[in-house]
Parts: C-alpha cells; structure tokens; sequence
C-alpha cells in the first residue's frame, strides 16, 4: 500500500497537521523540523494528495501553455523544456494550441485561467493594447514576447541575425535576402531589426521578401522571390521556411551552397538531417521553456518580490553545409 500522511508523521515522530503544514506551508514550520519531515516523506515515497492540498493552499499544482503551432518542431521542443520544469516541481501542465490565430489566445487564456495556477503565452501574435489586459484571472508569464512591464523569458533574435549576417558577409555575399515570418510575429521584428542594424553597418544589401507563414510550404513560395531578387544568399524566418526554400530550389536545379547560400532559425531536429545540413542560428528552446516555468513559480510563490521580470537568453549560429563562398568573389 502506498504510504500516507499518518505514516510520515510517525516517521517524523510530528503530528500530521505538522506534516500537512511542512509539505504545503514550509514556512509555518521551523527548519528542524520541515528537514526531518522532507526526509521521512522522501525516504518512504510519500507523494502529498493533490486535490487535498489544494485546499490548503487554493493552487492547483497545474499551469497553462498556449502556443502558436504545436506541429512546429520548435514549439515542441518548448513544451519539452516547460513539462520537464514543471514536472520537476510537481505540477502538470494543460497546453493549447492558436493554430497561429491572434483572436483565440484571449479565449484560451480565459477558458484555461479558472484551472490553472498560472500561464505561459508562448509567442502570442496579439498586439500589445490586447495583452496589456490579460491576465485579471490568473499569473501570466510572455515567452518569446515582450510587452510592456509584462513578465517575460526572451532570446537574442537580433544576435542571432548580427551572428548570420556576418557569417555571409565574411563570405563574399553583398546582397542577401531575408525571407519574413508573420506580420503579427514579435521575434520576426526582432530579427528584422538585427538584420538592418547589421546589414547598414557592413554596408550589405539586404532585401526584404514576405511575410510569409512560418512553413515549408512558406519557404517554397518564397523561394522563386528570393532567386529573381539577385540575392547570393537568403535568411530565413524559421528553419521550416529555409527546408522549403531549399527544397524549391532543389527543383529549380539550384545548387546549394554554390550558387545560392540559405541560413534558418531555430535549429528544429530535421535541420541537421537536410542534404546539404542546414547552417542555422541556434534557440535555446527548452532552455527557455524551463526559464519560463521558473519565473512563473517565482511569481506565484513570492509575487512582486520575485526578482527580476524578464530574462533573456543567447543564440548561435550553427554553420553547416547550406552556406559558402558567394559566387564570383
């Protein structure tokens, strides 16, 4: 039979309102004694009642995840990392996905606020006014997103577009393009600006192609653009769009990388398995889904007096097989 309260109380040689009060409350209890109570639980594989602690404490020991696309390797991965953290602190998580519409993430967020301790908005494309007013209901976190004073875990977009750039440049290319995600995307603005920042120094001539979805088939369209551009190499939004570009252009009897260079973003699992490999800037996916839910329980345990509000995270080019020496440099 599976140990109970009374017998971790007994172990502990405590009553079991002090064990209740060690297990929910830590703070109730003196350090002794919430030590010698963590320890007879541990070593008899005690695991509290959730539904009972819930009463106690008024949370769930559940947390929400919406995101934009779960077909998409990238936000896979993110759940990944977000399930991992939050099973590490014994919640479960309920995930939803937009299927990329800006108007459903404010009817998830309040159909999932009522069961939920907290959620996570991961790359919501509402604008910001819209997300200003989110969560009355329930502690929210921004992943992948900035917005106003809005709790949030980032990564270095505009980095990893400098990192890119110079890559190509370094290589001979002086016009490349930039094949555009969502008009609604924030990373897709962040990426944009690196690009121009980056691209305005080094005096290389960048050409804006797009928006176009984050998809294979997105990349496939764009890829008869980025060829007529004139460009010697094109960036993509996501690595999604560089595997359908590089796919097009395979049809178009292209080679790849010599006479067209193609860099993604993200670094999803089937980017190392094209032919050529795809070079692509590196997003610590899971990293930032378990930096999510740590920020989150931060939230609901100490409030204002969490600490810091946002964090963000570094990316890195990955060179491959997909870029080289522009032609006739």
């Amino acid at each position: 039979m599976a140990p109970t309260i009374r017998d971790v109380a007994r172990a502990a040689g405590v009553s079991q309102a002090t064990v209740s009060r060690a297990l929910s409350m830590p703070d109730l209890v003196r350090p002794a004694t919430r030590v010698r109570v963590e320890a007879a639980a541990r070593d008899l594989g005690y695991r509290p009642n959730r539904a009972a602690r819930g009463l106690i404490t008024g949370r769930t020991g559940n947390l929400g995840l919406i995101v934009p696309d779960l077909s998409n390797p990238f936000f896979a991965a993110v759940v990944k990392g977000v399930q991992a953290a939050a099973r590490a602190a014994d919640h479960s998580v309920f995930i939803a996905d937009t299927d990329e519409e800006p108007g459903v993430e404010a009817d998830l967020l309040r159909a999932l606020a009522k069961q939920v301790d907290g959620l996570i908005l991961c790359s919501p494309r509402a604008p910001d006014e819209e997300l200003a007013c989110v969560g009355s209901d329930t502690t929210v976190v921004l992943m992948n997103r900035e917005a106003g004073e809005r709790p949030s875990v980032t990564v270095d977009n505009a980095d990893g577009m400098r990192q890119a750039l110079e890559h190509l440049a370094a290589l001979g290319h002086r016009r490349v393009a930039f094949v555009a995600g969502p008009r609604t995307s924030w990373s897709n603005a962040q990426r944009e600006k690196g690009l121009h920042r980056t691209a305005e120094a080094g005096e290389i001539d960048l050409v804006h192609l797009g928006h176009f979805p984050p998809q294979f088939e997105g990349g496939v369209a764009a890829a008869d653009l980025a060829i007529a551009s004139g460009a010697t190499a094109v960036i993509a939004y996501n690595d999604l769009v560089a595997l359908g570009l590089l796919s097009r252009l395979g049809a178009r009897g292209i080679p790849v990388p010599t006479a067209m260079s193609v860099v993604g973003c993200d670094d999803i699992g089937m980017s190392a398995m094209s032919h050529p490999a795809l070079t692509t800037v590196s997003v610590p996916k899971r990293a930032a889904g378990r930096a999510t839910v740590g920020l989150l329980l931060s939230l609901l345990d100490a409030g204002a007096d969490a600490g810091p509000m946002h964090r963000e995270l570094p990316t890195q080019l990955i060179v491959r097989g997909t870029t080289g020496v522009a032609p006739n440099s």
